[in-house]
C-alpha cells in the first residue's frame, strides 16, 4: 500500500502541474472538529482506515486519559504555517491541555502535532513523537500509520502501553507483486479520479454524512456528546434563573423560565430514549440509529431555544449595575457556607462514628470538595474586588458570577451530609419495621399449601434475609440502606410466593404497607445520586447523568400513582432506587478518572470544569455568549471537548506555564 501511495503522491504532483493548480490553489483554511476523531478533507484515507484509526483514537481516550483529533487537508493557509494552522484548530475546538490535534497537509506536504506543553506530555516528548514516531509514516506516505504511530507514541509518554500503539496500518508487511501491477494499471484511474476532485473542490463543493449513513458507534458518541452538553446548558441555565429571580424578580424572567421549562422537557425525553437503548432489550440497528438521531434533535432543539434567550437574558443581566453590593451579598453567603463547612464536618464525624463507609460513599469527602470550593470562591473575590477598585466592571462581574458559583455549591455539598445523615436514620426504621413485617408473612406462610415445596424455600430464605439485616442494623459500621434493600427484595419475593393465597384486595393492602419504605429509600437514592452528580457535574458523563434522569421519571411516576396503582408506583419506586445506585456507580468512576486526568485538584481549571460551566462570560458579565461560555484559559467546560483549563491554545502560548507553542513538525 505505501508503494501505491507513494505512486498515486507523485502523480497527483504531476497533474497539479499538468493542470495548471498549485498546492496554494487547495489551500484550506482551520477547520472545526467534527463528531469524530478524524478529519479527511482529502480522502486521505479509506473507510475502512477512517473507521479503524477513530476506533483507535477512542481507545487512547479510554486507555490513556487523552484525546487525539487528527486532520488531514490538501496544504495549510490563514495562516500558513502548520504550527500555528494545527494551533488555531485546536483553539477553535476549545481543547484542554488533554487533548491534541495532529494536523497533516498531504500536498503542502506539512505536519505539526499541537499539544499543551503544561498537560501530560511535554515540549521535548511532542517533538520526539513527531521525528521518531509521526516522521518515517508520513515520508513512507502512510497516512493512516502516521496517526496510529501519533497515538502511540502519545500513549507511551503518559506510561501506557499497547500492541497497536505505535505502528501504521501496514507496518512491517511486504508489498505483494499484485499491488505494484494494481498500482500501475490504476494510473488513468487516478487521474480521473483527480480531475474530479479538483472540480469538486475548486467549486466548493461538501458533503457532510447524514445520520442514515454515519456509522453507527459515531452516531452513538455524538448523541451521549449531545446529551452532556445539553444537561450542563440547563443546569447552568437553571442556576442562572435562580440568581436572576433572586436579583430581578419572578416577573422578569418569566419568559426564560417558559423555554427552561421545555429545554427541560426535551433533555428528559432524550434520556429517556438513552435510557431505553440501554436496558436488556435488544433493539435492531435501525431502532438504535432512529434513537439517537431522535435524541440529537432533542438536545439540538433544547439547545436552540435557550440560545434564543440568551440575549434577551444579557439584557436582563445587564439592567443593574451593582458590582459592589454583589460583593457584599456574596460575602455574606460565602461566610454562611464556612459555618456550615464546620457544621458538616462535625457531622460527618459522628456519622463515621456509626456507619459503614459504604454507606457514606456520595458525601464521605463532601468537606473537602466544599473546602475547596469556599478556597476557590475567595480567589474570585479577592479578583473582584480588586477589579471594582481598578473600575473594570467585566472583570468584576466574572470573578463575581464564578464565586457564586462555588459558594452555592459549597452550601449544596455541606447540606447533602444533613441529608444523608436524616434518610440513614429513616431507612434504621423502616427495616426495623420491616422486619416485623416480615416476621409475620413467615408464620403466616406456615399454614398456606405449599405442594412443590416452593413456598417453603422463599420462607427459608426470608428468614436467613433478617437474620443478615439485623447484624447489619448492630455495631458501629451499620449498613441501613443495605440492610433495607434486602429486606424489600425478601418482602418482594414472599409477597410473589403468598399471592395466589392473598385476594387483589389484600395484595393492594399488602402494597400499601410497604410503598412507603420503598418509596423512601427511593427518595433518598435519586436525591444522593442527583446532588453528587450536580456538585461535580463538570466530571461526569452521559451513563450516569441518563441513569438520575430516569431514576427521577421513574420517582415521579410512582408518587403520582401510589395512591391509586400501589404495585405499580411499588415497582417504578424499586426501578429508581435501582437506576439511582447505577448512577452513583457511574459519576464516582468518571469523577474518580477526570481527578487522576487532570492537573491540581485545586487550581483554576480543575475547580472551573468540576463547576462544571459558571465561569467566564457567564449571563452575569452580560457576555453573548451566555450560558455556553465557560472555563479558564480558553477551554469550553461543559461541551464536549472541555478541556481541563491550564495553558494557552494561541500561538502566543502562555498561560500557567503552558501553551502550544513550540519548534517541531515541519516538511516531511
Amino acid at each position: 500500500m505505501r508503494v501505491l501511495r507513494a505512486v498515486t503522491l507523485s502523480i497527483v504532483a504531476t497533474l497539479m502541474l499538468v493542470l495548471g493548480g498549485s498546492a496554494a490553489a487547495w489551500a484550506t483554511d482551520p477547520v472545526d472538529l467534527g463528531a469524530g476523531r478524524v478529519v479527511d478533507r482529502v480522502d486521505a484515507l479509506s473507510e475502512g482506515e477512517e473507521r479503524s484509526l477513530d476506533e483507535r483514537l477512542t481507545a487512547l481516550s479510554s486507555e490513556a486519559g487523552i484525546d487525539l483529533w487528527v486532520v488531514y487537508v490538501d496544504a495549510f493557509t490563514s495562516p500558513s504555517d502548520a504550527e500555528g494552522w494545527a494551533n488555531d484548530v485546536a483553539q477553535k475546538g476549545g481543547l484542554g491541555v488533554n487533548q491534541y490535534v495532529l494536523a497533516i497537509a498531504t500536498e503542502q506536504r506539512n505536519f505539526y502535532l499541537s499539544g499543551d506543553t503544561a498537560g501530560p506530555v511535554d515540549a521535548d516528548a511532542l517533538g520526539r513523537i513527531e521525528t521518531e514516531d509521526i516522521l518515517p509514516e508520513l515520508r513512507s506516505g502512510d497516512w493512516s500509520g502516521a496517526a496510529f504511530a501519533a497515538a502511540g507514541g502519545l500513549a507511551a509518554a503518559v506510561g501506557v502501553s499497547g500492541d497497536d500503539a505505535g505502528g501504521g496500518s501496514d507496518s512491517g508487511r511486504g508489498v505483494p507483486v499484485l499491488t505494484i501491477v494494481l498500482g500501475i494499471l490504476a494510473v488513468g484511474a487516478v487521474i480521473a479520479v483527480v480531475v474530479i476532485v479538483v472540480r469538486r473542490r475548486r467549486a466548493g463543493a461538501s458533503v457532510e454524512r447524514g445520520p442514515a449513513s454515519e456509522p453507527i458507534e459515531e452516531l452513538a458518541r455524538r448523541s451521549a456528546s449531545a446529551l452532556v452538553a445539553a444537561d450542563d446548558a440547563i443546569r447552568t441555565s437553571e442556576q442562572e434563573l435562580g440568581f436572576a429571580r433572586a436579583q430581578f424578580g419572578d416577573d422578569a424572567a418569566t419568559a426564560f423560565t417558559e423555554t427552561l421549562a421545555q429545554a427541560r422537557r426535551d433533555l428528559d425525553e432524550a434520556f429517556s430514549l438513552q435510557q431505553r437503548l440501554d436496558d436488556d432489550q435488544p433493539d435492531t440497528e435501525a431502532d438504535v440509529r432512529a434513537v439517537h438521531t431522535r435524541i440529537l434533535e432533542l438536545c439540538a432543539h433544547a439547545d436552540a431555544e435557550l440560545d434564543a434567550r440568551t440575549e434577551e437574558f444579557d439584557r436582563l443581566r445587564a439592567l443593574e449595575q451593582n458590582a459592589p453590593e454583589a460583593l457584599v451579598r456574596i460575602q455574606q453567603e460565602r461566610a454562611t457556607a464556612a459555618t456550615g463547612l464546620d457544621d458538616a464536618i462535625a457531622s460527618l464525624e459522628r456519622l463515621r462514628s456509626t456507619y459503614a463507609p459504604d454507606e457514606l460513599s456520595t458525601v464521605g469527602d463532601n468537606h473537602d470538595q466544599a473546602r475547596s470550593r469556599l478556597d476557590y470562591a475567595d480567589e474570585q473575590l479577592a479578583a473582584a474586588q480588586a477589579a471594582i477598585a481598578a473600575g473594570d466592571g467585566s472583570a468584576a462581574a466574572v470573578a463575581l458570577r464564578a464565586a457564586e458559583g462555588a459558594v452555592a455549591q459549597a452550601a449544596r455539598l455541606e447540606a447533602a451530609v444533613d441529608k444523608v445523615s436524616a434518610d440513614l436514620a429513616t431507612a434504621e426504621r423502616d427495616a426495623a419495621a420491616l422486619i416485623g413485617e416480615l416476621e409475620q408473612d413467615v408464620a403466616a406462610a406456615v399454614g398456606v399449601p405449599d405442594p412443590d415445596g416452593s413456598l417453603a424455600a422463599v420462607v427459608s430464605a426470608t428468614r436467613q434475609q433478617i437474620d443478615a439485616s439485623r447484624a447489619q442494623l448492630t455495631g458501629t459500621h451499620r449498613r441501613p440502606q443495605t440492610a433495607l434493600a434486602t429486606l424489600l427484595g425478601a418482602n418482594s419475593a414472599i409477597d410473589a410466593a403468598l399471592a395466589g393465597a392473598r385476594d387483589a384486595a389484600q395484595r393492594a393492602t399488602r402494597a400499601r404497607q410497604t410503598l412507603e419504605q420503598q418509596l423512601q429509600q427511593a427518595r433518598a437514592r435519586v436525591s444522593a445520586a442527583e446532588d453528587y452528580i450536580g456538585t461535580r457535574r463538570g466530571a461526569v458523563g452521559a451513563t450516569a447523568r441518563t441513569r438520575v434522569a430516569e431514576a427521577r421519571a421513574s420517582l415521579d411516576r410512582a408518587e403520582a400513582t401510589a395512591q391509586i396503582e400501589p404495585e405499580r408506583a411499588l415497582a417504578d419506586a424499586a426501578r429508581a432506587t435501582q437506576l439511582s445506585g447505577l448512577a452513583i456507580d457511574a459519576a464516582r468512576t468518571d469523577v474518580g478518572g477526570f481527578a487522576q486526568g487532570s492537573p491540581g485538584s485545586n487550581s483554576n481549571g480543575m475547580m472551573g470544569a468540576m463547576i462544571g460551566g459558571m465561569v467566564l462570560n457567564s449571563l452575569l458579565g452580560g457576555g453573548s455568549t451566555g450560558r455556553r461560555s465557560s472555563g479558564f484559559g480558553g477551554s469550553g467546560f461543559g461541551t464536549p471537548r472541555g478541556g481541563f483549563g491550564g495553558g494557552s491554545r494561541g500561538r502566543s502560548g502562555g498561560g500557567f506555564g503552558g501553551g502550544r507553542s513550540r519548534r517541531g513538525g515541519g516538511r516531511f
